[in-house]
């Protein structure tokens, strides 16, 4: 049967492009896992969303029979281009039944819209930045999703590939299992070490209230240490009081760990509660009672899942990951969490890798971001 191809182009539609995976997904798999719908509106709202105002976006829908069967976005990020010398289009947002037709209809028309702008190649999934979501589940499809994390079907990722597209990089997610001997002894003797023989703090919270100051410098330091890292696009002042405002509405204090020189924010790693069977319980929506059944997931959660963490060049190599790291399990295993979820570590990135396999971490999720030239 034949498909359409319909650009986004009212309000009425676009609610529909952001609720689409919740028809495709919802009764059929478990595992997926809604967004918070609020969030997700503001998103794609260019007056919320300053990334629009330096990309070019657009909007399609898959339609057969009257009913849609897929969704992507397409998106040209000039100020991530002109920062990086490239000259890519980025494909996100891709969401569709298990039928090839569709799927490659989906992409065809992305990438045609992107040769028409005059880039050089199309990739994804990714979004105008780093703190966007990012690729296609490739492995682990039996877990559930986790927080700023798609969940795509086994299906997704050879409809990617028969339409063309190769893999660019991947990205690998590591559960920890927690308990008294996850923590290597040595790792209270470095932290020990590093306060005792330096002047790093490490900054603990009793209270949310307290966390609040120092979510902005945390954003200030990932634009800063995060612009070697695949993709980046460095985020606006604005966007980083937009982020920070985002994350600080569900960080837990208890997971925050921050690293500080004469008051300065040289590394911070923030974890939270898994948050996912409480999203899923509220279907995204916080109002009216949403936002309860997230607080009760939140409070009954055995797993911790790693957010976002960073160390200021120059001050790497210095026992700061590690200070942080004995903090954060400490502070995990006090509260009752079993594991960790270390989110995504780029497979290239074999330090990191290595420490997490050394406390006996085990990759159990892989992500995938795709390219096709054009």
């Amino acid at each position: 049967m034949p498909v359409e191809i319909r650009e986004v182009r009212t309000g009425k539609k676009k609610r529909l492009f952001i609720y689409f995976p919740e028809r495709l997904y919802e009764k059929r798999y478990p595992q997926w896992v809604h967004p918070i719908y609020k969030m997700q509106r503001s998103y794609f709202d260019p007056g919320k969303n300053d990334a629009w105002n330096h990309s070019d976006v657009v909007l399609y829908l898959a339609w057969r029979s009257g009913r849609p069967v897929g969704r992507i976005m397409a998106l040209i990020n000039h100020r991530l281009n002109k920062f990086r010398s490239t000259n890519e289009a980025r494909f996100s947002y891709f969401d569709c039944i298990n039928d090839q037709q569709v799927a490659t209809a989906l992409l065809n028309t992305a990438e045609k819209w992107a040769r028409a702008k005059g880039v050089s190649c199309i990739i994804g999934p990714l979004g105008f930045t780093n703190t966007d979501t990012q690729g296609i589940l490739v492995e682990g499809q039996e877990h559930r999703s986790i927080i700023v994390s798609w969940w795509h079907p086994l299906y997704t990722p050879s409809l990617s590939e028969e339409a063309g597209y190769r893999k660019e990089i991947d990205w690998v997610g590591y559960s920890i299992d927690l308990t008294e001997n996850t923590i290597p002894a040595v790792y209270a003797k470095i932290a020990k070490r590093v306060l005792a023989h330096t002047q790093y703090e490490l900054v603990e919270f009793k209270r949310r209230k307290e966390l609040k100051a120092f979510i902005e410098p945390v954003f200030k330091l990932v634009n800063e240490s995060y612009a070697e890292l695949y993709g980046f696009s460095p985020l606006t002042d604005e966007e980083i009081k937009k982020t920070a405002a985002n994350y600080f509405s569900v960080l837990d204090h208890r997971f925050a760990k921050i690293v500080t020189l004469n008051e300065e924010v040289v590394g911070f790693a923030l974890g939270l509660p898994d948050l996912s069977r409480g999203f899923r319980a509220a279907r995204g929506r916080l109002f009216p009672f949403g936002f309860t059944k997230i607080l009760r997931a939140r409070n009954r959660s055995k797993r911790l899942d790693m957010v976002l963490g960073a160390i200021k060049q120059g001050h790497r190599g210095k026992g700061l990951d590690v200070l942080m790291a004995n903090s954060m399990y400490r502070s995990a295993i006090d509260a009752g969490m079993t594991h960790i979820d270390t989110h995504k570590e780029q497979e290239k990135n074999t330090k990191v890798r290595g420490e997490l396999e050394r406390v006996g971490g085990k990759i159990y999720k892989r992500y995938r971001v795709y390219r096709k030239e054009l």
